[in-house]
């Protein structure tokens, strides 16, 4: 039986949608910007001597070895359980680390790179631990104390209000993709943010759980599709490591080059 004019069945026998049930987000990771971030924080330095552009940054070898125990929490995954698509961010930091982890797990999936999950732009004080913004760009520095991290957005660059509307595009486009199970492989504030938006958190109670709760490299955030919850998400994990102790690897909280390294989290 058809529609008439149209070929197509009625609604009612056609065949259902796959849905998405569950989604897992790691952190990329340790990154040569972490470790040059944290190096510059602990010297009292205004610079933070990157080896390369934000998006070119790498892997260190223990970032790698975080990365593939990620792979190994994936093959112990029940088969369908196990990711049919990988959206990363564009950042060879991230996409690494799912590349790392798919090897390590012996499987493999389809990439969709996706430019909004890539880590938040920091304009004019790329580069510049917070010392080196309250030094260079001391009205930066005022500017930003009054109206808080969140929404602060430096000259260039974005806040994390800007990021967030661009986690709440992605979130939406994951979910209406035909894949049941999806890895997405981004970085800190991004992850952060996506908890936030299925959370349906606050501006204070993200950035406290930021100052207190940060996310570690290669730290993994499930969260499920969940149409009973106002938000329709379901966070069943947040900054989980339990894959890195299982293999022995260093578990790791550094920040990002592309944040105010060194300054408070208020």
């Amino acid at each position: 039986m058809t529609v008439p004019g149209t070929g197509r069945p009625p609604r009612a026998c056609r065949p259902s949608p796959i849905s998405l049930a569950r989604w897992s987000a790691p952190r990329h990771g340790q990154s040569q910007g972490n470790t040059a971030a944290e190096s510059a924080a602990e010297a009292g330095l205004d610079r933070i001597d990157v080896p390369a552009r934000d998006p070119d940054v790498e892997l260190t070898e223990l970032g790698a070895a975080q990365a593939a125990s990620v792979g190994r929490w994936l093959a112990h995954l029940p088969a369908d359980q196990r990711p049919g698509v990988v959206w990363t961010s564009p950042y060879t930091r991230a996409r690494s680390t799912g590349d790392l982890a798919l090897q390590r797990a012996g499987f493999d999936a389809p990439r969709r790179v996706d430019e909004r999950l890539r880590d938040r732009d920091m304009g004019i004080t790329d580069m510049l631990t917070a010392q080196g913004i309250r030094s260079a760009y001391p009205e930066e520095a005022e500017r930003r104390s009054w109206l808080g991290k969140f929404y602060y957005r430096p000259p260039g660059g974005e806040s994390w209000a800007d990021v967030a509307q661009r986690v709440r595009g992605v979130m939406t486009d994951i979910a209406a993709a035909r894949d049941e199970v999806v890895l997405v492989t981004a970085h800190d504030v991004v992850n952060l943010l996506f908890c936030y938006v299925a959370e349906g958190m606050d501006e204070q109670a993200v950035l406290e759980r930021s100052r207190t709760d940060g996310l570690r490299n290669a730290a993994l955030c499930i969260i499920d599709r969940d149409h009973d919850s106002p938000t329709g998400w379901t966070v069943r994990e947040y900054n989980m490591t339990g894959h890195l102790e299982a293999d022995d690897v260093t578990v790791t909280a550094q920040p990002g080059a592309s944040d105010e390294v060194g300054g408070d989290d208020a």
